[in-house]
């Protein structure tokens, strides 16, 4: 168990260094230049005060250094926890314009994510033993998995919006109130959240029954099933293992989509204009923010890494194969 999880630690140790270091490489490789851009908005004419101002940011945001010095500043703040002060919004630091739209995704994507991937899998599992069911959940599978994220975001906000007036369509919230925990504002959030949650709930529903129907059917046909048909056992029990070992790549799935959760879904949170990291990354593009653009891919890379290491210890608990591994190992 211990060399195991040594083992686990030091791969994810290794991939995280890979990743941070990719994600202050990226920005600096790519075309255009974040403080000209931000420069242009001031229409400075004079060729010496525009220097000046040039160089006083390049000094604010370190990039007046070496790229070595600004490889190892940039470490220093992914270890502290300072990531700096951001172009587009002036004033306020990368971490707290993360931080105070992290809370919207992780409430947008979470349930969603996992309702789907629940119901999916019983749908799919379902599907696999019922030919009646399988032939109205196939399709349905397959046209919500193949919807476009901003056609059926459109649909979503036509309907319920503009021709039946249900629910709100843009914000998180409505306007002229203040973020803070008390019930007008927790209705008025629930009111913009459901929209969104039903965009990817819908969408991410169809790729997860297809997904689970596939590999129950691909279970019921394999040896070991048919193993155990010929030692007498009920096929309801054949089915429940079959369900158990389809559910293993399903668990894969469900870590790399909790860990991009943190991501935010760009194309629903822009659609809804969602105050999510989705929309926070939307914004950062279009003003060539890369420091608030390397701050929120950080804790992409922390989310990823963090959820597959969950499923790891998940997986010894639920796969005898690691589990003998891992016996295997200590002898």
């Amino acid at each position: 168990m211990r060399r195991y999880l040594s083992r686990k630690i030091i791969t994810y140790l290794v991939a995280f260094f890979i990743g941070v270091t990719v994600d202050w490489a990226l920005p600096h490789f790519m075309p255009g230049d974040p403080i000209q851009g931000m420069l242009a908005k001031y229409n400075v004419a004079n060729t010496a005060g525009y220097q000046a101002l040039y160089a006083q940011f390049q000094a604010s945001y370190g990039l007046n250094v070496s790229l070595w010095q600004q490889y190892l500043n940039f470490w220093h703040g992914v270890l502290t926890g300072d990531f700096g002060q951001s172009i587009f919004a002036q004033g306020a630091t990368v971490a707290s314009l993360v931080f105070s739209a992290m809370p919207y995704t992780l409430a947008l994507l979470v349930p969603a994510v996992l309702l789907s991937y629940v119901l999916g899998n019983r749908l799919g599992a379902a599907a696999a033993r019922r030919k009646v069911l399988d032939n109205s959940v196939l399709p349905l599978g397959y046209v919500l998995q193949a919807l476009p994220y901003p056609w059926f975001a459109l649909v979503v906000v036509y309907l319920f919006g503009p021709l039946w007036h249900l629910f709100p369509t843009s914000l998180g919230y409505d306007q002229g109130l203040i973020p803070h925990f008390d019930w007008t504002f927790i209705a008025s959030a629930l009111d913009h959240w459901f929209l969104p949650f039903l965009t990817v709930f819908l969408v991410s529903l169809g790729g997860w029954a297809i997904g689970m129907r596939n590999l129950v059917i691909y279970e019921l046909e394999n040896d070991s099933s048919r193993y155990l048909r010929a030692l007498g056992s009920s096929e309801r029990v054949v089915r429940r293992y079959a369900y158990r070992n389809a559910s293993l790549p399903q668990l894969s799935g469900l870590a790399l989509s909790l860990g991009v959760v943190i991501g935010g879904n760009i194309v629903t949170e822009v659609a809804f204009q969602y105050p999510g990291l989705g929309n926070l990354i939307f914004k950062a593009i279009g003003a060539q923010d890369y420091f608030l653009l390397q701050g929120i891919f950080i804790f992409i890379v922390i989310g990823v890494l963090l959820a597959n290491f969950i499923i790891d210890l998940v997986f010894i608990s639920v796969d005898p194969r690691t589990r003998l591994s891992m016996q295997g190992a200590t002898a």
